[in-house]
């Protein structure tokens, strides 16, 4: 999983860490023992439809409730880490979406409506009412349908690095797409030589690169265990990433009605000192393409602010720097403490 420009391009933008359009090989791990899962939630599973089972966990807590939802190419173990942070003034709750994970894998149903329909037929089955639904990644689609349909059901949205715009991407941009790939090799190649064959060794290669590591439980839910042990393909077929893609729609936040959370790295300046991914003194050339690519990303980013802050004129926007896309691995407790604060800002549970 050697980072090249336009998968480190992928990286920031994505969260399919070892989906790679759900055909990629995750890493190998020839340890036959399984790992526990050692989050302290219970696992159940809400039909949605006729053989539709999404898995829920509950990690229990007080308070109001807390939905998480997963980026793609992920499940709500990848949570698992810091939802336990949040239940000592929330119920915390979180839902693997179709096709992922330990949910089922049907043929249809992976347009941003009933994406956004399976969840509040969680919320209906397990009657939470009134929640903050918090969502990474391409779940800000579902955040968006269910606070334009649904904000009369809902507490709050809590967007984490979610607010790009599938209608408006900059991997669909080929001039985009030629700026990442002028870019420098990236040092990790040098710097991070963990092996990346087994689970441990994977998460310290992540920890060496971006300064965070995915959750093992995580990386158990979303990969297949081959009879020897080792790791094998995503669980996700290409096919359900390919009908993602094709279900998703221009966000339009202008019908929500509940106070909206944004949590995200805002670019740096095509200025700003190198990245730890960056050469630490870059020639004349790296340093114009790294700055070309930066201010290019940053217009793509501030439209998508732009866009919200026109739907949701008092949404709170926070800029979380170093965060990178998975900000609440990241920047756990800082995203603690502000999912903390916007919850104690709204109105009290009705008893």
């Amino acid at each position: 999983m050697e980072m090249t420009n336009a998968a480190r391009l992928g990286r920031l933008l994505t969260a399919a860490l070892c989906a790679a359009a759900g055909a990629a090989r995750c890493a190998a791990d020839p340890e036959l023992t399984p790992v526990r899962d050692p989050s302290p939630h219970a696992v159940t599973f809400v039909t949605v439809e006729e053989d539709v089972r999404l898995e829920v966990l509950d990690w229990g807590g007080t308070g109001r409730p807390i939905v998480l939802l997963a980026g793609s190419g992920h499940s709500a173990h990848v949570f698992d880490e810091i939802a336990p942070r949040l239940t000592d003034r929330a119920h915390v709750y979180g839902i693997t979406r179709r096709g992922y994970g330990a949910s089922s894998q049907p043929e249809s149903g992976y347009d941003e409506q009933r994406l956004a329909d399976d969840v509040l037929h969680v919320l209906d089955t397990l009657r939470i009412a009134a929640p903050v639904v918090a969502g990474h990644s391409m779940a800000g689609g579902e955040l968006t349908t269910l606070g334009g349909q649904h904000s009369d059901r809902l507490a709050g949205l809590v967007y984490l690095d979610a607010l790009g715009d599938p209608t408006d991407w900059p991997a669909s941009d080929p001039a985009y797409m030629e700026l990442a790939r002028k870019l420098p090799p990236s040092t990790a190649r040098e710097r991070c030589t963990q092996d990346r064959g087994t689970f441990s060794g994977f998460r310290a290669w992540q920890m060496c690169t971006e300064g965070f590591a995915i959750p093992e439980s995580e990386l158990r839910s979303t990969c297949t265990t081959n009879a020897d042990g080792t790791m094998g393909r995503h669980k996700t077929p290409r096919r359900i990433h390919q009908a993602l893609g094709a279900g998703v729609r221009k966000r339009d936040y202008s019908k929500i009605r509940v106070p909206v959370l944004a949590l995200y790295e805002v670019p740096q300046r095509p200025d700003a000192p190198p990245a730890p991914h960056e050469p630490a003194a870059p020639t004349d050339g790296e340093r114009a393409a790294i700055a070309a690519f930066r201010a290019a990303t940053r217009v793509y980013v501030d439209r998508w602010r732009a866009n919200l802050e026109r739907g949701v004129p008092d949404a709170r926007v926070v800029d979380l720097p170093g965060a990178g896309h998975f900000v609440f691995l990241k920047c756990e407790t800082e995203v603690v403490r502000e999912i903390q604060a916007f919850v104690a800002r709204l109105r009290p549970v009705a008893r």
